[in-house]
């Protein structure tokens, strides 16, 4: 007995050595091709980042909230989206922008090349670009509040949600950017965009398939260990689920491409809060089983959502986030665990 667990042991922590290395491989793929479909397309990295790459790393939560919908578990799958919007912001962005601090002591070169010289994330040539996604911030930040407002959500806010998706994604679109410094887009590069297109996304279920292998790998560990199920839930599934927007957007902070690095943060957590929370709502109703959800019972994970959300975009309005604001960010997710996992019960 004592010889198989220790087999297992070893085959979970060896996959969990595969998948990072395949997360790593994955996450060059999907970025260098992303930042090739923003040249050809026009689009913009900040635009790519918040379509193609937000949807693609969106994956873990849209198959929670179809088999939620499905099975009955909805609430399964609003948790979820609450909770890896928080991560998204919060940790991607704190540690992001911290390991750009720390790696600019030593080398500063590569802080300006990021950001400017006083390890500000947000460059100069993203700034407006990134104003074409406010709209989509704007909306990951009313919404929760609207969802307790009303108290019960149907299957009529999930269609309204959807709504706004597919008009927000199809105007963003038809936004294309002039080329940067005079840039031409040769005809050979044309041709190869479906290419690019293909590789970018490629690498972006790359990192999705390996993430998911590692964290059912972390799953049977803990289970081995002893750790309750619902300690598991909350850290290890949770923070699972946004490992891939984590892997990326990480990636792309500290090679340069903060604008590809927001638009895959920003339009994630969009997607979750309309494409998601659109379909947990709306897809009971059409298979016969319409349910009503009380969103009282999220107002711990609301509350966070809508403080995360708030500070981005006041940061974002002073065009700077450095290692202070990233130390900010990671203290709300401290919190955020440390009242989730009842450590600190709120009055």
């Amino acid at each position: 007995m004592a010889e198989l667990v220790i087999t297992d042991l070893v085959v979970n922590i060896l996959i969990i050595g595969v998948s990072f290395v395949a997360l790593n491989w994955a996450s060059n793929l999907a970025i260098s091709n992303a930042v090739k479909v923003s040249t050809v397309t026009r689009l913009g990295k900040t635009t790519v980042g918040f379509s193609m790459i937000a949807f693609s790393t969106s994956l873990p939560e849209l198959t929670v909230a179809v088999i939620a919908a499905l099975s009955g578990g909805a609430p399964l799958s609003v948790g979820n989206v609450l909770g890896s919007n928080i991560v998204n912001i919060s940790v991607i962005i704190g540690l992001a922008v911290l390991l750009l601090h720390l790696r600019g002591r030593h080398k500063r070169k590569s802080v300006s090349n990021s950001g400017s010289g006083d390890g500000n994330m947000i460059p100069t040539s993203a700034r407006s670009e990134m104003s074409s996604i406010y709209f989509g911030l704007f909306i990951s930040s009313i919404v929760p509040l609207f969802l307790i407002y009303i108290t019960n959500a149907t299957w009529a806010v999930g269609l309204v949600l959807l709504f706004i998706f597919v008009g927000y994604m199809y105007k963003l679109s038809q936004v294309r950017l002039p080329a940067e410094n005079g840039e031409v887009v040769t005809q050979e590069e044309k041709n190869r965009l479906k290419r690019y297109v293909i590789f970018m996304v490629a690498g972006a279920l790359g990192v999705v398939v390996s993430a998911y292998f590692l964290v059912e790998s972390a799953v049977s560990i803990a289970t081995s260990s002893g750790i309750s199920q619902q300690v598991i839930g909350a850290t290890i599934i949770a923070f699972g689920t946004s490992l891939p927007e984590l892997t990326l957007g990480l990636k792309a902070f500290l090679r340069g491409h903060s604008g590809l690095a927001f638009g895959e943060i920003i339009g994630s957590s969009f997607i979750n809060i309309t494409l998601i929370l659109g379909i947990t709502f709306l897809v009971p109703a059409l298979v016969g089983s319409p349910m009503t959800m009380n969103m009282n019972v999220f107002q711990n994970l609301v509350i966070f959502s809508i403080i995360t959300n708030l500070f981005l975009w006041y940061f974002l309005s002073r065009e700077k986030i450095g290692w202070r604001e990233g130390a900010i960010f990671l203290s709300i997710y401290a919190l955020f665990l440390v009242t989730t996992l009842g450590i600190i019960q709120p009055q």
